[in-house]
């Protein structure tokens, strides 16, 4: 893990607090979305599509930090949109550091040359850019040429300023185990913390349907990035036991309010990926009034072929607490890339909802 120590402790600490006191919900990063607008329009993108009256909205620089200090979170993860554009994101993540929580401010670096001078380094504040693959790659996703040069020419400008900087990478359809290797190589070259690596989740606004990867095409891909990997040092930022789940070695439920969701609209239930199941006003009754058992992979159809570290890595994080040998012995030796895989349970969706044989995760042998 490619982890700060002083962020390990920090989040360690708060992992051992909230056991000791018996916690069972409890968040592990909170998702902040100050706005919905954006200066791209990606394929994979289920955010871009609301009325102009949505997408001109704003969370005042209050609603942020109210926000934060309300859900309690070691963790804000600050996606969008594009952050960037919000006239009061320094404020907010001044504010955020001055909390002493660890920030991850996301960009796909097409203003970060302009705003940088806004941001002062600290180790409790990351850019994490979106990068989704190699130049043509990257650029075919965000569906505008030029980009993947200018991000990268933002995260050398930010290294050099000394700020941390994380690559957020997602992968779509159409990706191969060696593509996806000589970028992390390229990750490691340009000299950033580490590289979080996703399937894409196929939001039901996304303008394009055809880019996701499902089921145990997903597997598959990430068995094959990670035995080319075993010979080489990538620095991810994931648990162990999450990068196992990704090639198909663990049988995991989702954990949908460790990553709980405040936008424009409230906090999102149930989670950063579902958008139309409805909002609280407050964290409390997001997590009183949530069914959480309506969710899951084998439960509702539209989680089905979902992996994301969003939904996935408080369930390993929680995990590794529960089986720390297990966890070790995961990241001593990597993700298992060879055998058989977990077999996943039967999905039981509720009547009268639709699904077909492509929705269903499978038991695939290597």
């Amino acid at each position: 893990m490619s982890v700060p120590l002083r962020q390990q402790l920090a989040v360690g600490s708060y992992l051992i607090k909230q056991k000791l006191k018996g916690v069972k919900k409890y968040p592990l990063v909170l998702m902040l979305e100050p706005l919905f607008r954006c200066n791209l329009a990606c394929a994979g993108c289920g955010k871009i599509d609301y009325p102009d009256d949505i997408l001109d909205k704003r969370l005042s620089v209050k609603e942020c930090l109210d926000a934060v200090d309300e859900c309690g979170a070691p963790m804000v993860s600050i996606p969008g949109g594009e952050p960037l554009i919000h006239k009061e994101m320094p404020q907010i993540v001044e504010g955020i550091v001055a909390r002493k929580k660890f920030v991850y401010l996301c960009t796909n670096a097409l203003l970060l040359r302009k705003r940088i001078n806004d941001y002062t380094p600290s180790p409790y504040l990351t850019f994490s850019v979106h990068l989704d693959g190699s130049k043509d790659r990257h650029d075919a996703s965000v569906c505008q040429e030029g980009v993947f040069d200018i991000a990268v020419e933002a995260i050398k400008l930010a290294l050099s300023k000394g700020f941390r900087v994380t690559v957020n990478c997602t992968l779509f359809q159409g990706e191969t185990p060696d593509e996806v290797a000589d970028f992390l190589d390229y990750a490691m070259e340009l000299g950033v913390e580490g590289v979080t690596i996703a399937p894409g989740f196929s939001y039901e606004r996304a303008p394009k349907q055809d880019v996701f990867i499902k089921g145990a095409d997903v597997k598959n891909l990430f068995r094959g990035i990670f035995k080319i990997g075993k010979n080489r040092k990538w620095k991810l930022n994931h648990s162990s036991l999450y990068l196992d789940f990704l090639a198909g070695n663990q049988n995991y439920n989702c954990t949908p309010w460790g990553n709980p969701t405040r936008n424009v609209f409230g906090w999102q239930k149930p989670c950063y990926l579902l958008a139309d199941e409805g909002n609280a006003d407050s964290f409390q009754e997001l997590l009183d009034t949530t069914p959480w058992d309506k969710y899951g992979t084998v439960k509702n159809p539209k989680c089905a072929n979902c992996m994301a570290h969003c939904g996935y890595e408080a369930t390993a994080v929680e995990d590794t607490l529960a089986n720390p040998l297990k966890a070790l012995w995961a990241s001593i030796r990597g993700p298992k890339t060879s055998g058989d895989m977990v077999v996943e349970p039967v999905p039981q969706f509720s009547e009268g909802i639709k699904t077909t044989i492509a929705d269903i995760p499978v038991k695939i042998e290597s």
